[in-house]
C-alpha cells in the first residue's frame, strides 16, 4: 500500500498535506479500489456487529469507516476541478457513478439502518450530548431521504435513478469545461480599442498560453467581463457574448440539452419515489426556507423593484446609445459598456481608474488582516509542494497555535472549471483527537504576463473575499465530529458567512490601508475611495434581475413535472415573469453548473439571496455597535456560527448570534431598493 501515496496510514507533509509531488493520475484507480473495498468490509462489520447499537458503534463507527475513501476524495475532487485532463476526465466518468452506487448500497443495507434506527428511537435516553443527538438526527434523516425505508423494488429503482444522476452531472461539468476551454476569439491591437491596459495585459497572456500571436479573449469571467464594459467594437462584443451565453448550447458531443432533459426526469422521478410531490419539494426539506412557496415570496419581493431600478437603467443606457449615433435598440451585449460609461457619469470613476489599487497580493492581505482584527488570526506563508505552481499555502495561526492551513489557487487556466469556490482537502474534527483542516480558494483571476502585478476588478475583489469568508466558516470550526464541521450545514445558511465577509472590502479604513496604487504604493485617494463606496448600488436592477430570473427558473423547472423542453420551459418562465431583452439570466440552464454539474445547488439556487437577508442584518449588529471591528460582535459571530459548523439548526445559531430572524426588508435596504 506505501507504493501508492494515496493508501499511505499518513502522510509526512508538514501539516499532514497531500503529498502533490508524488501522486500522479495513476495513482487513484487502484486507490480508489482498495478504499471501496476497505470501506465496505468495515460498514458491514458495523452492521452484522452482534452487540447492541450504540452511538460508538454504530455512528462513531460510520464516521471512521469513510476516512480513507474520504482521503482520497477529497485529493481527487479537488484537483478535478482545478487541473484537470483527458485521464482525470475518464476517471471522473468512471467514478462518479461507482461511488453513487455504493454510497446507496451503504445507506440502503437494512441491518444497517435497523441500528440507526434503533439508536433514533431510543435518543432521549442515550445520555447523548447534544451534538451526538444532532448527528444521530442528521444520520438518521440521511438515510431516510436515501431510500432506506423504501420497499425493496423502490430502494433498487432509486439506487439506479442516483447512479445515473451522477454519471449525468458529470458529463454536465465536463461539456462546460470543454465549451470553455476550446472556445476564444484572438484579436489585433486595434480590436481592442477602448480596452484599457489590464485587460490588454491579461487578453496578451490568455493568447500566449493558446499558442497565438496577438491578443486573445477566453470565456473566463473576469476576461471577457473586463473585454465588455470596454471594447468599443459593438460587433465584437456581440460575438463574445453570444460564446458566453451559448456555453453548453453549441451541438454535438458538448451540448447539455438532453441532459437536462434526463437530469429533469430522474429527479421528479427520485422525489416522487420518496413520497414527495416534486424535486424541490424533497430538496427544501432540510433547508431554512423548507417550502417552494417560501423561496417563490423572497424572489418575487425583490424580482418587482429589482425590475422596475433595471428599467430606469435601460432608459439611460438607450440614451447613450442613441448618443452614440446607433440606431439600434439596447442589446444584451450593449450593457455592460453602456453601464460602464454611466458608473464614470453617476460616479467619476470606472475600473480602469480604479483596477490599479486593487493588487492582488494587497488584497489578500486586506483579507488576512481582516480576519486578524475580528478573529486573532495570522497567517504564516509556507513553502511545501503543491498541485499546481500557481498556488500558495499559508499556516493559519491563533495565540501561537496552529489552527488550520489555508491554500489559495487564484488564477484561470484551461484545465479548471469554471467561478470561484472553497473546499478543503482536510475537514475538521475531534473524534479521535484533534484534526484541523487544510482550506482551498479557489477563483479564476485573469493571469497576466510575468513580472506584471495581478489587478483586480472589484468584482473580483469582492469574489476573493466571498470564498474567503466561507474559508473562515471552515478554518475556524469547533466541533467534534466531520459530519457537522465547517460548511456542513444548510445550504441557504452556507452563504451567509460569505456574504458577510464582502462587506469589510468597503469599509473605508480596509480600503485606505490596503488599496494602494501598484506602481506608487500611493493610497486611493479618498474622494476615489468616497465614490467606490457611494457606487456600491450602482447597476443593483442588472444585478438582481439576472440573479433572480435564473432562480426563478431553477424552482420552477423542479417544481413543476419534468419537461419535454427545459428550454421552452426556461423560456415560458421568463416571459411570465417579464424578463427585459437587454437582460440574460445570469446562467442559462446549459451551463447552469450551480443545478446541473450535480445535485449541489438544484433547487437551491435561491439561497444566496436567502443568506443576503440575513447577511444585511448580521453586519447591521456591527454598525450598530462600535464599527465593523467590534469584538464583542465578532465574538458572536465566531461562537454562534462560525465555529459552531452545522451543530444546531441554523435557525437557532443565527438567533443565538443576533436575537431573532430578520426580515426581507434588511435586504431591500441593503440593495437600494428602501429607503428610510
Amino acid at each position: 500500500m506505501t507504493d501508492n501515496p494515496l493508501l499511505r496510514e499518513t502522510w509526512d507533509r508538514p501539516f499532514g498535506l497531500p503529498p502533490f509531488d508524488e501522486i500522479t493520475d495513476e495513482h487513484y484507480a487502484s486507490a480508489y479500489d482498495i478504499a471501496l473495498e476497505t470501506t465496505r468490509n468495515e460498514v458491514r462489520a458495523i452492521a452484522d456487529n452482534p452487540e447492541p447499537p450504540s452511538f460508538s458503534n454504530t455512528i462513531e463507527a460510520m464516521e471512521r469507516a469513510d476516512r480513507l475513501l474520504d482521503r482520497i476524495g477529497d485529493v481527487f475532487w479537488n484537483l478535478s476541478g482545478t487541473d484537470s485532463n483527458d485521464t482525470i476526465e475518464a476517471l471522473e466518468r468512471d467514478l462518479s457513478p461507482r461511488l453513487s452506487a455504493f454510497e446507496s448500497e451503504v445507506l440502503m443495507d437494512a441491518p444497517l439502518f435497523g441500528r440507526v434506527r434503533q439508536l433514533q428511537e431510543n435518543r432521549k435516553s442515550l445520555g447523548l450530548t447534544d451534538e451526538q443527538i444532532r448527528v444521530l438526527d442528521l444520520t438518521h434523516r440521511m438515510f431516510v431521504r436515501a431510500g432506506a425505508a423504501l420497499a425493496a423494488k423502490d430502494r433498487e429503482r432509486l439506487a439506479a435513478v442516483v447512479e445515473r444522476l451522477a454519471e449525468l452531472g458529470t458529463a454536465f461539468s465536463q461539456n462546460l469545461l470543454a465549451d470553455e476551454r476550446d472556445w476564444f476569439m484572438d484579436l489585433t491591437d486595434d480590436d481592442l480599442a477602448g480596452c484599457p491596459g489590464f485587460v490588454r495585459s491579461a487578453a496578451a497572456e490568455a493568447a500566449r498560453e493558446r499558442g497565438v500571436e496577438g491578443f486573445a479573449i477566453t470565456l473566463s469571467r473576469s476576461l471577457i467581463v473586463p473585454f465588455l464594459q470596454n471594447a468599443t467594437r459593438r460587433d465584437l462584443r456581440e460575438r463574445a457574448y453570444r460564446a458566453w451565453t451559448a456555453r453548453g448550447r453549441n451541438g454535438g458531443d458538448t451540448d447539455n440539452r438532453g441532459i437536462i432533459r434526463e437530469t429533469l426526469e430522474l429527479r421528479e422521478e427520485r422525489a416522487r419515489l420518496l413520497g414527495f410531490d416534486c424535486y424541490a419539494d424533497y430538496r427544501l426539506e432540510p433547508e431554512m426556507a423548507k417550502t417552494p412557496t417560501a423561496v417563490r415570496e423572497l424572489l418575487m419581493a425583490v424580482w418587482k423593484p429589482a425590475l422596475d431600478a433595471a428599467a430606469r437603467d435601460a432608459g439611460r443606457l438607450q440614451s447613450l446609445l442613441s448618443d452614440d449615433g446607433v440606431t439600434d435598440t439596447l442589446k444584451a451585449w450593449d450593457w455592460h459598456f453602456y453601464s460602464e460609461r454611466l458608473r464614470r457619469q453617476d460616479h467619476d470613476f470606472d475600473e480602469a481608474e480604479l483596477k490599479p489599487y486593487l493588487q492582488l497580493d494587497r488584497m489578500i492581505e486586506a483579507a488576512f488582516d481582516c480576519a486578524s482584527r475580528l478573529f486573532g488570526l495570522t497567517f504564516v506563508p509556507v513553502d511545501v509542494p503543491l498541485y499546481h505552481p500557481d498556488v500558495r499555502a499559508w499556516d493559519v495561526r491563533r495565540n501561537g497555535r496552529h489552527l488550520a492551513v489555508f491554500l489559495g489557487d487564484y488564477f484561470h487556466r484551461s484545465s479548471k472549471r469554471s467561478g470561484a469556490w472553497c473546499s478543503r482537502f482536510r475537514p475538521q474534527s475531534k473524534l479521535d483527537g484533534e484534526m484541523r483542516p487544510i482550506v482551498v480558494n479557489v477563483c479564476n483571476f485573469a493571469k497576466v504576463p510575468e513580472g506584471e502585478p495581478c489587478l483586480l476588478t472589484i468584482d473580483d475583489a469582492r469574489t476573493l473575499f466571498h470564498e474567503f469568508g466561507h474559508a473562515l466558516h471552515s478554518m475556524l470550526s469547533d466541533v467534534t465530529y466531520a459530519q457537522i464541521s465547517g460548511t456542513s450545514v444548510a445550504l441557504d445558511f452556507v452563504e451567509l458567512p460569505s456574504q458577510l465577509f464582502e462587506n469589510w472590502l468597503f469599509v473605508p479604513e480596509v480600503l485606505e490601508r490596503f488599496a494602494r496604487h501598484h506602481e506608487t504604493e500611493d493610497p486611493m485617494p479618498r474622494t476615489l475611495l468616497d465614490r467606490l463606496v457611494a457606487a456600491q448600488n450602482f447597476d443593483q436592477g442588472f444585478r438582481s434581475v439576472e440573479f433572480v430570473a435564473s432562480a426563478l427558473v431553477d424552482l420552477t423547472l423542479h417544481e413543476n413535472p419534468a419537461p419535454q423542453d427545459p428550454m421552452a420551459s426556461e423560456a415560458a418562465v421568463l416571459r411570465e415573469i417579464g424578463m427585459p431583452d437587454t437582460i440574460s439570466m445570469r446562467h442559462a440552464s446549459p451551463h447552469f453548473a450551480h443545478i446541473f454539474s450535480g445535485d449541489g445547488y438544484a433547487s437551491g439556487y435561491y439561497s444566496y439571496m436567502w443568506s443576503e437577508v440575513m447577511d444585511a442584518d448580521a453586519f447591521a449588529a456591527f454598525e450598530e455597535a462600535s464599527g465593523p471591528f467590534d469584538p464583542g460582535v465578532a465574538g458572536r459571530l465566531h461562537d454562534h456560527i462560525l465555529s459552531t459548523g452545522g451543530s444546531r439548526e441554523a435557525e437557532v445559531l443565527y438567533s443565538a448570534f443576533r436575537g431573532a430572524m430578520p426580515g426581507v426588508e434588511a435586504l431591500l435596504r441593503k440593495r437600494g431598493f428602501l429607503t428610510g
